[in-house]
């Protein structure tokens, strides 16, 4: 295969005259593997070293930077190096493993504790492909399958499965591997995840081509009422934030939209550990949808949203906030940027120095100056 011989020859050129990885078994795995393999452009390696210690990977100069397991930095490109694996699951949720590292795991067992298939292949540096759980079929037939049991011992699992399918949306996830996940929820592991974990998968989740498929499967897996209890989802909101996608609208945005239909968005917000932007507009969205219809033409409620939405002091904000409130209901955003421009253009330095003498008048002037400015 074309993009094979590629991908190899990169990863040859990369190690060619190394002294850091000379004579070490070493294997590219994960997404870059994936993604050369569909024609993607490949992001960051990840790189795996079979038979070796961690005073071996020291002694050539790698420097460690692994928690739980020993990853090291490369000393000149600084790519990660992590020592072959195994794992053994000793708690509950996803930080309960124990891991094993010795100079006998093997990269078939490695690859075995891997999530999917389609990310347990590994490349040698000539480019040869080493896939013992079928990978290559699984991509060729656009399909999600869990490489093995030890999937459910994981359920950051899940959430990483909704968000390969906001990805690669044209991807179906196998029956056996969703009904592993119901199960996983049912047993109560996808309790024992952190906020912040969920946050991240999540909030990458949404800034993908199809964040609609990331919540189905989130919903097809029992799992979303667990992570984002109160969280009302339905066809029409999925479609909304694929529509937010194709327009290009930025987290903050999506989140909003995707919080738009809930009773307590902070709530939500809150047990999500969702950032303060995406808070905030969240926030703001269901005043906007509430009042925007209300304001028509009517100064006082126009300039009443403006000053709600401190559109004044946070303009691009505001565009943002128009741009997400059309995807629920008709709203001109050009009139609305007008009427903000109007009142942002009134001289409130003018003003207070008109009423030097009176400064309990300034506010009052302002205020009447900024009506002024947005009567018919």
């Amino acid at each position: 295969m074309e993009i094979n011989a590629f991908f190899g020859e990169a990863v040859q050129e990369s190690r060619r005259d190394d002294p850091a990885t000379e004579g070490l078994e070493v294997y590219v795995v994960g997404g870059a593997v994936r993604d050369a393999l569909l024609g993607l452009p490949a992001g960051d390696r990840d790189w795996v070293v079979v038979g070796a210690t961690p005073e071996q990977m020291s002694a050539r100069g790698f420097v460690p930077v692994g928690g739980d397991f020993p990853v090291f930095l490369h000393p000149v490109t600084r790519e990660e190096y992590a020592l072959a694996r195994t794992e053994r699951k000793s708690g509950r949720g996803y930080k309960g493993f124990t891991f094993h590292t010795g100079a006998d795991v093997t990269l078939e067992d490695d690859l075995g504790r891997r999530d999917l298939t389609i990310n347990a292949i590994a490349r040698t540096p000539d480019g040869q492909l080493v896939d013992p759980y079928g990978g290559q079929a699984d991509l060729r037939a656009r399909r999600f399958r869990h490489v093995g049991a030890a999937f459910a011992e994981d359920p950051v699992r899940i959430l990483r499965l909704a968000r390969f399918a906001a990805r690669f949306h044209d991807f179906t996830v196998v029956p056996e591997t969703l009904e592993l996940c119901r199960r996983m929820a049912a047993d109560g592991e996808v309790d024992a995840l952190v906020p912040e974990r969920v946050w991240r998968e999540l909030s990458r989740g949404l800034m993908q081509e199809r964040p609609s498929r990331m919540l189905q499967v989130l919903a097809d897996t029992d799992a979303l009422s667990r992570i984002a209890p109160g969280l009302a989802v339905d066809g029409k909101l999925l479609d909304i934030l694929d529509e937010a996608a194709d327009a290009g609208l930025p987290l903050a945005s999506r989140y909003a939209l995707l919080c738009s239909d809930s009773a307590d968005p902070a709530g939500l917000g809150k047990r999500l550990r969702a950032s303060n932007d995406c808070n905030d507009m969240a926030r703001l969205l269901q005043q906007v949808l509430a009042d925007l219809p209300r304001a028509g033409k009517d100064p006082e409620r126009v300039l009443a949203l403006l000053e709600r939405t401190d559109a004044l002091r946070k303009p691009e904000r505001f565009e943002q906030l128009l741009h997400a409130a059309r995807r629920r209901i008709p709203v001109d955003v050009d009139d609305w940027l007008a009427a903000r421009d109007a009142v942002k253009a009134v001289d409130a330095g003018a003003i207070a120095a008109r009423h030097a003498g009176q400064p309990e008048g300034i506010r009052e002037a302002v205020r009447a100056a900024r009506l002024a400015a947005l009567a018919p």
